[in-house]
């Protein structure tokens, strides 16, 4: 699983059919440790997560597994909306 911030919306008019309905979000990957942002990804949302917001993404087979059409091309899904990170340094 990735820690990411949605920063924008994907509309494809024209998709695989399997996608129809299906939200599209544009995910920045976040380094928990420094916060520092990493490479940005599109992932199919389920929980409502809106612009902003910090996010859990599931990858793989775990992303399809995740919804609802199992056949679908997905290969990342936001699983999780964080309401905080807490991380030990030690």
């Amino acid at each position: 699983m990735l820690i990411g911030k949605v920063i924008g919306n994907v509309w494809a008019t024209r998709k695989e059919e399997s996608l129809n309905g299906l939200k599209l979000m544009v995910v920045q990957r976040i380094d928990p440790f420094s916060d520092k942002d990493l490479d940005t990804l599109v992932a199919v949302d389920f929980v409502g997560a809106g612009i902003g917001e910090k996010v859990l993404v599931a990858t793989g087979s775990a992303a399809r597994k995740s919804i609802a059409v199992n056949q679908a091309p997905v290969d990342a899904t936001i699983i999780g909306i964080i309401d905080a990170v807490e991380i030990s340094r030690d």
